[in-house]
């Protein structure tokens, strides 16, 4: 049997979500699945597989404290390089202590080993900055990391039209062995009788989850609508209501989650890849 590390990056919960669908995948095809995360994400996958052993690996602790993203992360740079660095150290101990035959991290640079097959799945293969120099210094640093992979998984297709365009799709070889796995999700339609006006769906780094819930439900506090805001909060399962029409739930597990979305006549949630 073959023992295999699933490792996403803890910022929102969209790695952690899109790998639901891969640990359902290996485990189907009879592999031993490890989780390996941190926060939120790590939360999640222990809530939706609670007999799987699930390790922490050292936080990045990325927030997005202004709008500018440039701005935010290389103000974070030290810090993220120093978890980087630490999580290679834990993994590469994970590999002996579990003797692990492979690796699959989700953006997670430092999730590799030289005594495992490693693998990154990720969908930002050409980063796009205004300012050339910092794009081209983007470019080769990530040109760096994906070395320590054999091979990068990209969850889209390898043709237009694609979730992602010029993110994952470019002239360049940035690596010799990318395969396209297509979207991986965890949601399946179905049909079902609606239950909500407005779905709420929240998620990403702080503080601007806390920001956007704080927006939308005050504008969903003005409206006689029914809502359902479910908030991406993964470390305890809480349930009420903000207002006659306005319930309130903490996390959802992929199949609630399903169901929610499929009753709900408009869903609002954050651009993220995932989402």
């Amino acid at each position: 049997m073959k023992r295999i590390l699933v490792a996403p990056l803890n910022w929102g919960l969209g790695h952690a979500s899109r790998c639901i669908p891969l640990i359902s995948a290996l485990e189907t095809m009879g592999a031993e699945v490890i989780l390996a995360s941190d926060g939120v994400a790590l939360n999640l996958l222990k809530a939706e597989f609670p007999h799987l052993k699930a390790v922490s690996l050292p936080s990045y602790r990325i927030r997005y404290d202004t709008s500018n993203m440039v701005l935010n992360i290389a103000k974070q740079m030290p810090r993220i390089t120093y978890a980087v660095r630490a999580e290679q150290w834990v993994t590469d101990r994970l590999a002996r202590e579990f003797g692990l035959h492979g690796i699959i991290s989700d953006n997670r640079y430092g999730c590799f080993s030289r005594l495992t097959s490693n693998v990154l799945l990720t969908h930002q293969l050409y980063p796009k900055v205004r300012n050339r120099m910092l794009e081209w210094t983007a470019h080769r640093v990530l040109g760096r990391a994906f070395s320590k992979f054999q091979e990068i998984w990209v969850p889209d297709v390898a043709l237009e039209p694609s979730l992602s365009g010029e993110l994952s799709h470019g002239s360049r070889a940035v690596h010799p062995n990318i395969q396209y796995v297509g979207p991986l999700s965890r949601l399946h339609r179905r049909d079902i009788e609606q239950e909500y006006d407005v779905v709420i769906v929240l998620s990403g780094p702080e503080p601007q989850r806390t920001y956007l819930e704080q927006r939308l439900l005050e504008q969903a506090m003005l409206l006689p609508q029914k809502f359902i805001i479910v908030q991406g909060k993964t470390h305890a399962k809480e349930h009420h209501f903000a207002a006659e029409n306005i319930e309130m739930v903490s996390y959802l597990t992929s199949k609630e989650l399903n169901d929610v979305l499929l009753a709900g006549e408009v869903m609002i949630c954050r651009s993220g890849y995932s989402s």
